[in-house]
């Protein structure tokens, strides 16, 4: 076996330099545990709009090592199923696993704030690597992990065993925590979820800290850190950007088939305040999924070449359909509910706020809400998802429908 010592040490530089990698103890961590068996059986590399398969068994020891300690993610599985062993040419696929970079996974484990002795509940095992570096701080018996796929949890489970940690490895759906080694000091997801459920909080002890990516869309999604209450509630802040793959369960399918036949019905039709395009933009992005939860931007074109951007929301059969028009766009909007008007003044009032950064947004969960707001200003809502805004605060309030 290739002795990756080195090449530990130097992932821990390049992590330190990055600002990820900031205290003594996850340093001893990034050096201690081998990367390069966490990526058994192997990976798929991008290929133009294809994934070229490597493996570990068969190719030479000195790339394998290389594309190990690689800062960026790398993708494991395509499809739900799909491990690079099992092909031997280019293929296409939609990743559905992965090895997050390094630096993300780092930074989030650094901002658990940790202690010795606490018990940590991570959410989406993955290849186990993170999962690894905690049972290296803490101790294995302090860890527990929840991956929802049966055969990424044996192959996560096989490699921790690998690398020496017999930790509590659990397959089953982590919306729901693990509540049998319940209570936690912490608790981390590797996973994306459109609101942190509840199930979290109620098995973190009151003090303790919950780290997760909040969002749906890969360009807008906030990373969410909220301490719990003795009362049940939990309230925090985003503190920055993060991109994780959707937990399972609520991973939307693409809008595919006829999009013109989706929004051949309009109920309205109307010049745009402000431009679309808004929405390939991190901070809009986020603040367009708290305005229309449920809603995905898609992109088109016409048998011309023109651009045709979309909204559109299959959970509430609405969708606002955009075109350019000279400097401007029009939007057709159909459905029960005005998408683009909602997201519109979501946007015109953070403009007016003057375009705060995403960590500016603060919020507050209980068992039947979650509420975000940017100011200081409390104001109360009805609806199921709604905002409020002028120059000093802006709020969203989402009722939970489901309550894990």
């Amino acid at each position: 076996m290739t002795d990756t010592a080195p090449e530990r040490q130097a992932l821990a530089d390049h992590l330190v330099q990055a600002g990820a990698l900031r205290t003594p103890a996850w340093r001893a961590a990034v050096e201690a545990v081998p990367r390069e068996l966490f990526l058994n059986p192997g990976v798929f590399l991008p290929e133009g709009t294809q994934w070229r398969p490597v493996t570990a068994v068969g190719s030479d020891p000195a790339k394998w090592v290389r594309i190990a300690y690689t800062v960026d993610t790398l993708t494991t599985q395509l499809d739900g199923h799909l491990t690079a062993d099992q092909v031997g040419e280019p293929v296409r696929g939609l990743p559905t696993s992965s090895s997050t970079t390094p630096a993300l996974v780092v930074s989030m484990i650094e901002s658990l704030e940790v202690e010795d002795g606490h018990q940590v509940l991570e959410i989406g095992t993955g290849t186990g690597y993170s999962a690894a570096l905690m049972c290296e701080r803490l101790g294995e018996d302090n860890v527990t992990t929840v991956e929802v796929d049966p055969g990424v949890a044996a192959r996560a489970d096989a490699a921790l065993e690998a690398a020496g940690y017999s930790t509590w490895t659990v397959t089953g759906d982590g919306l729901l925590g693990h509540p049998r080694r319940a209570p936690y000091d912490r608790v981390i997801a590797t996973c994306a979820v459109r609101r942190i459920p509840h199930a979290w909080i109620r098995q973190t002890k009151p003090g303790g800290i919950i780290l997760a990516t909040v969002g749906s869309w890969a360009n807008g999604a906030g990373l969410a850190k909220v301490t719990v209450n003795e009362d049940g509630t939990a309230e925090g802040r985003i503190i920055g950007r993060a991109s994780f793959m959707q937990a399972r369960s609520q991973a939307a399918a693409p809008v595919a088939g006829d999009l013109s036949a989706r929004a051949a019905y309009a109920d309205s039709e109307r010049q745009t305040k402000v431009s679309p395009l808004m929405l390939d933009e991190w901070m809009p992005a986020f603040l367009a999924q708290l305005a229309a939860p449920g809603a995905q931007f898609v992109r088109a074109a016409t048998s011309e070449g023109a651009q045709l951007l979309y909204l559109f929301d299959p959970e509430r059969e609405s969708f606002a359909e955009f075109t350019a028009d000279g400097d401007g766009w029009q939007v057709r909007q159909g459905g029960p509910v005005a998408l683009w008007d909602d997201v519109e003044q979501a946007l015109t009032a953070w403009q007016g706020a003057g375009s705060p950064d995403i960590t500016a947004v603060r919020l507050n969960i209980n068992s039947r809400s979650h509420t975000y707001w940017i100011g200081g200003q409390q104001i109360t809502t009805r609806t199921s998802s709604h905002w409020i805004g002028d120059k000093s605060a802006l709020r969203w309030q989402h009722r939970l429908t489901d309550r894990p």
